[in-house]
């Protein structure tokens, strides 16, 4: 039998590679189902995912197993709300790209994306790019999110692509890491990850003037190796966000500064930080020292969870 790593799927296939050849490409298809704590999948295999796979004659090849991984990255399918789908397996860091202008900022959207790596404890870097396209009123906003995530833990770093701000660092970063990269259509990704390692050429698209919105331009996941050392996985642009993976618990342990307060909460950490007494999160939002957006992001998320029925988990992978 041989192992190898996925590093591009297709949804029918598989590129793989063999851990004895990392030159070569493996194409491969699956046989049987595969599922993730009890929820059905749209892609039973991820990249990052390391595979066990039989040559067939034609010289492409059938993964057998799917070796056990020391994390994943999931969210609810955007088509099918009873299914998860599987961005990474086995990386080491998250970047999440945004912007605070072209298209607008979105608070909701990045603590969505947060609330998504935490369970897994994958670290999440979040780099704000085109910063030559920022006014004074927008790198003031900038500041205060970075201070907002800054303070409970986040590296923040502002970026541009076309004016080499922040590459260097974007580069250290990613060196010698297995690092998925995400972030809403339109915030330039691609564009600032061509800027670390031109030879990708990842394609790049323009803001639609109709809509505002960016335009998907990666396809299918796929990871890539870097010259100065590790690999990254490009992700489609993301529209929107849900996780009919969680359940009610998720959402309160992952929002990590409230999480870190529950233990001062007289209901501990089972306190949902809504209509209990003697809340030390409520406390803090009414004396400013916690964020009141992430407060009404938590809240409007832990009252989606709640509303799904399907909370019933194996807790193996």
């Amino acid at each position: 039998m041989n192992k190898g790593t996925v590093i591009k799927s297709t949804g029918s296939w598989y590129n793989v590679r063999p851990d004895d050849d990392p030159n070569k490409v493996v194409v491969c298809r699956i046989v049987g189902k595969f599922r993730l704590n009890n929820m059905v999948l749209t892609n039973p295999v991820a990249v990052g995912d390391e595979v066990e796979f039989k040559l067939e004659g034609d010289g492409n090849g059938v993964i057998q197993k799917i070796l056990p991984r020391r994390n994943y990255i999931a969210r609810q399918s955007s088509h099918r709300k009873h299914e998860v789908h599987l961005l990474a397996a086995n990386v080491d860091q998250t970047i999440l790209f945004a912007t605070i202008v072209e298209p607008m900022l979105k608070l909701g959207f990045i603590d969505r994306f947060l609330l998504m790596n935490e369970p897994q404890d994958v670290p999440v870097v979040l780099v704000f790019n085109k910063c030559d396209l920022y006014d004074d009123e927008d790198w003031e906003v900038f500041e205060n999110v970075k201070d907002m995530y800054g303070n409970i833990g986040y590296t923040v770093l502002a970026t541009s692509a076309t004016e080499g701000v922040g590459i260097s660092e974007l580069q250290a970063i990613l060196k010698d890491k297995t690092s998925l990269i995400g972030g809403q259509s339109g915030v330039g990704k691609s564009s600032a990850v061509n800027a670390v390692q031109p030879h990708l050429a990842l394609l790049t698209g323009d803001i639609s003037d109709y809509s505002g919105k960016g335009q998907h331009t990666t396809t299918f996941a796929e990871m890539h190796t870097l010259d100065f050392g590790g690999f990254l996985i490009d992700t489609p642009g993301i529209k929107t966000l849900a996780f009919n993976n969680l359940q009610p618990m998720d959402v309160i342990h992952n929002f990590k500064e409230f999480f870190a307060l529950s233990e001062n909460c007289r209901f501990g950490g089972s306190c949902t930080h809504r209509n209990e007494p003697a809340c030390a999160v409520k406390q803090a939002l009414a004396e400013g020292t916690v964020s009141d957006s992430r407060y009404d992001n938590y809240v409007q998320i832990l009252e989606e969870v709640e509303s799904q029925k399907y909370w019933q988990r194996d807790k193996e992978v």
